[in-house]
């Protein structure tokens, strides 16, 4: 295990994803993307991705020069077809027109459709909220849930995410969930290091609950909450994939595979501006603060910090500089 600072992080998984067919654009905001899951201790959508990135730039299956096309289809609407490459730069290029929508109508929507995994939807989010707007995401991913019952994956984890601004240009509570109860990197991370998952989390290919990692890849993972959790991760497929023109989860391939067709995958994001609810930071400012009354707790995402320098394992900085140095 080693320090890296996110500068170093940043800096080479640039240079990595150049090296293996991404634009300059396309590099600096997935490279932006990846610095912020290590600096908040997200692991499973920071470096743990980029080895990924790359051979998947090498073989096609994601587009390293797309060049993202941004469409109103109505004033408060906002559509990016991403070409089939990174979700970051295609997000990038559509937020600030979504941004002035919502501040002229009070509302809109942006859908970003036809892109590569987004990894950590909260990070789209956060930059809404950043922004002075309260952001809602959704998005869609490989099969690996099976309806509460049922045995066949039919749509991913389906994470959902919501930030919103404390008025003062902070976060005043920020969540990114998977719709499962757990998400599925935990899964594979689990396997790697040869350790069982707490029962609950998956089931097996028979439909029995199970606490090897290997016998839930081959399964299926189960929805938080049962019948709830489920039909959350049936809204975030409706408007990842119905309102983005996007694939269904169950016609994504693994997102990690190095080869394969595009993933296809689809975010939808709401943004609501807060102005037009006069008093809503002094409301919001009032519910942190019956939360904090008991010690320990806190609305989450409050006071968001980033580590700097960050644990990073030798073997991961030991690939990125091999993949930094190209193909």
């Amino acid at each position: 295990m080693s320090h890296q600072t996110l500068d170093d992080i940043e800096a080479l998984t640039k240079k990595a994803l150049v090296a293996h067919g991404a634009t300059v654009f396309a590099a600096t905001e997935v490279a932006r993307a990846v610095r912020q899951a290590e600096g908040r201790g997200n692991k499973i959508c920071g470096l743990y991705y980029v080895e990924s990135y790359c051979l998947q730039l090498r073989s096609g299956r994601v587009v390293g020069d797309a060049s993202p096309v941004v469409t109103t289809p109505r004033p408060a609407t906002v559509h990016v077809d991403a070409g089939y490459g990174f979700a970051q730069p295609a997000f990038a290029l559509g937020l600030v027109p979504a941004l002035d929508a919502a501040r002229q109508f009070g509302t809109a929507t942006l859908a970003v459709g036809h892109a590569h995994t987004c990894t950590s939807l909260g990070y789209f989010t956060e930059q809404i909220a950043r922004a002075g707007f309260i952001g809602v995401g959704f998005t869609n991913a490989s099969p690996i849930v099976a309806p509460p019952g049922g045995k066949t994956r039919v749509i991913g984890t389906n994470p959902i995410a919501c930030s919103v601004p404390d008025g003062a240009g902070d976060i005043a509570m920020q969540f990114d969930q998977s719709t499962t109860t757990v998400a599925l990197g935990k899964i594979a991370m689990a396997q790697a290091a040869g350790q069982q998952i707490p029962l609950g989390w998956a089931l097996d290919e028979t439909g029995a609950p199970t606490t090897d990692p290997e016998a839930a890849l081959k399964g299926s993972l189960v929805s938080m909450g049962g019948y709830k959790g489920w039909g959350f991760g049936l809204m975030a497929e409706i408007l990842a994939a119905g309102m983005s023109g996007s694939v269904l989860s169950r016609d994504v391939k693994p997102l990690k595979a190095p080869t394969g067709p595009h993933h296809d995958l689809g975010q939808f994001y709401i943004l609501i501006d807060p102005g037009t609810s006069p008093g809503f930071a002094a409301r919001v400012a009032a519910l942190a603060e019956a939360v904090g009354l008991d010690e320990g707790a806190r609305m989450p995402g409050q006071r968001l910090e980033m580590a700097d320098p960050v644990h990073v394992g030798a073997p991961v900085w030991a690939r990125l500089l091999e993949l930094a140095n190209g193909p």
